[in-house]
């Protein structure tokens, strides 16, 4: 941590940007999108920072870059949700779970986290469902069971009882936890009812949730390090 800290430090900067000039949210422009989107992209740096050729031989750092990608695109079109780009966004996120999930990989399974995870998601999408209408009903349950799986997989990573763990492998779960609960404020806020303050815990969670992924993508390295030094 203490060595990828500095490398952190524009991501930093960029989020207190974004809260100290909390553009409304009634006049998208973008500007305001390249505010909103300014921390993910300095999360591409933090990870490109790591050299081209790290990206290309770890698969996992380099899917979870291209998830930041993706959120990025995302970002920017829930800056126009009122404008119809709702769904847009919906699916750039759908498609960061896909490419998270597989960074963090199938190994080990945990069949007891996926069921718990199966029903968290599940008591989600019950309590939602009487709030969806049209599209939005099945969207939302096909995106539920994504971050779910997403969320899963992140914390399947952690075999704490076992010692079978890293913090990297920490950061993602940690990571994945809060993106859920950033997702599930913006489907409670525009769904059901509103929020207190949903912009803050929706914002500052997932930017906290998109650092603590893109964290995890440097345990290949400190593997690749720890066999060099033994």
């Amino acid at each position: 941590v203490k060595s990828e800290g500095p490398k952190l430090v524009p991501f930093f900067k960029a989020t207190c940007v974004y809260f100290v000039l909390w553009l409304p949210t009634s006049s998208p422009s973008w500007f305001s999108a390249l505010i909103k989107c300014l921390p993910i992209f300095c999360l591409w740096v933090f990870l490109l920072a790591h050299g081209i050729n790290f990206l290309v031989s770890h698969r996992s750092a380099s899917r979870i870059l291209a998830g930041l990608m993706f959120s990025a695109v995302g970002d920017a079109f829930l800056i126009w949700q009122e404008q119809g780009y709702f769904i847009h966004g919906l699916l750039m996120f759908a498609i960061t779970h896909i490419l998270y999930s597989s960074a963090f990989g199938m190994k080990p399974l945990d069949l007891k986290a996926g069921l718990l995870m199966g029903l968290v998601s599940s008591s989600c999408y019950a309590f939602l469902y009487s709030y969806l209408s049209g599209p939005f009903t099945y969207l939302v349950a096909v995106y539920i069971a994504l971050i779910g799986f997403m969320g899963w997989r992140a914390v399947a990573g952690v075999q704490l009882c076992n010692d079978l763990w890293t913090w990297t492998k920490l950061s993602a779960c940690i990571g994945a936890m809060l993106f859920m609960v950033s997702d599930l404020t913006i489907a409670l806020n525009k769904f059901c009812f509103p929020v207190p303050y949903s912009r803050f815990i929706i914002m500052a969670t997932y930017y906290a949730a998109q650092m603590l992924i893109a964290l995890s993508a440097v345990e290949s390295r400190d593997e690749e390090d720890f066999r060099k030094r033994s």
